[in-house]
């Protein structure tokens, strides 16, 4: 009998990942991947697995009809991923709240919980919630795993998650949570592995991506990080504005008689990059177009970064190393450039043609501040997560 194969999904805010692993001996190996991105137009899945890749045209659309999108795409990895053994399904999901601590298996009632969430996370917790009914439709059989971004975070202490307003908004969950716990762990687990004396050590990862945010690792824990009770907060994104004065969203909503519907579209779709350039959310296009309006938006972008590693270096009380990882983080040579040329102070020296040549280790040696570039693989700690749920017996019965 072969392996069990389990099945992870990964949505972000511009494209579904997904990542097939085989169990053996309790272990996830990877043995293909694929994503759906939502600005292909027809919609496609594009698969790879042992060198070779594949882009198949669904007919169904990701917005009109997902449960369609969903049982092509489980149809097509049937028939050529000996798909008989699938024995389970893991979702990254965005909030979990104070709820969710680590990962759990989803039920009727888990599922509601992860529902109720979805005003602080708008642009990613509808996903996930639809992707776990069609396949509960599809695939009734199956066992479902949600794995949390806000997970990582929990060990941060209560002054980093407060907010300056009454004490007892925080007792009813109004307080700062965190995202993108699932590429820390990752990038926190390997930097244990790959660099033990740095990992040791005060490090910020700078997750830059559509979404983008920057945590402080202390021994690699988390100890503070740059999104709050939303992931609106921090630096700019892609159309997410990133930290704002909330006199703002006042004035828009009381001088301008703008509704928090409409407020909430202007926060979460139209800013960041694409409010800030007028032309395109994509960094690639704006460093391309050269156009005043995108060169300010990448200015900012590295300006609001660069303060951002500031003030959490000063949580840290130090800083030995800096990580950048994610879509830009790991392929916009410019974009780091920009960012470390505001932290020279600090002790960050980078080498230009390492840095050019997207090495794994861009500074200069010898530098106080180690500055590294590596690849996170958010859906490898999906599949451990729910492997790991697997084996603890969570299995629960078709139609839950």
């Amino acid at each position: 009998m072969s392996a069990p194969l389990l099945l992870t999904f990964n949505p972000g805010s511009s494209t579904i990942k997904l990542g097939l692993f085989r169990v053996t001996d309790g272990v996830p190996v990877r043995c293909g991947a694929g994503s759906i991105d939502f600005g292909r137009v027809p919609l496609a899945l594009e698969i790879s697995n042992a060198g070779q890749s594949a882009t198949i045209e669904l007919s169904a659309s990701l917005t009109e009809d997902l449960h369609e999108a969903i049982d092509e795409t489980l149809d097509w990895l049937s028939t050529h991923f000996a798909f008989n053994d699938l024995a389970s399904v893991g979702h990254r999901v965005v909030h979990g709240g104070d709820r969710f601590s680590g990962p759990v298996a989803i039920d009727r009632e888990t599922l509601a919980a992860i529902e109720a969430l979805t005003p602080l996370a708008p642009l990613h917790q509808p996903e996930s919630v639809r992707l776990i009914r069609a396949i509960r439709e599809l695939r009734p059989h199956l066992l479902q795993v949600a794995s949390f971004d806000t997970a990582f975070h929990r060990t941060q202490a209560d002054i980093v998650r407060r907010f300056a307003i009454p004490r007892h908004y925080f007792d009813e969950g109004i307080k700062r949570y965190g995202f993108h716990g699932l590429s820390y762990q990752y990038i926190a687990t390997r930097l244990a592995r790959e660099f033990p004396k740095l990992a040791a050590g005060k490090v910020i990862v700078a997750h830059l991506g559509a979404g983008a945010s920057l945590c402080a690792l202390d021994a690699c824990v988390s100890r503070d990080t740059s999104m709050g009770f939303s992931t609106l907060d921090g630096v700019p994104m892609a159309t997410r504005c990133g930290s704002l004065d909330p006199g703002v969203v006042l004035h828009l909503l009381e001088r301008r008689g703008l509704s928090p519907r409409e407020i909430e579209d202007i926060l979460y779709r139209q800013s960041g990059l694409l409010g800030l350039s007028g032309t395109s959310a994509d960094m690639r296009e704006l460093n391309a177009c050269g156009l005043p309006h995108a060169r300010e938006a990448i200015d900012l972008f590295s300006l609001r970064t660069a303060g951002e590693i500031a003030r959490l270096t000063a949580t840290l009380g130090g800083l030995d190393g800096l990580v950048f990882t994610a879509g830009i983080g790991e392929h916009q040579p410019d974009v780091r450039a920009s960012v470390c040329e505001h932290l020279q102070w600090l002790g960050v020296d980078l080498n230009a043609r390492l840095n050019e040549d997207n090495a794994r280790i861009i500074s200069n040696e010898g530098t106080p501040v180690t500055v590294l570039v590596l690849a996170t693989d958010e859906e490898s700690v999906i599949a451990r997560e729910t492997a790991s749920v697997h084996r603890c017996g969570e299995r629960l019965p078709a139609g839950v």
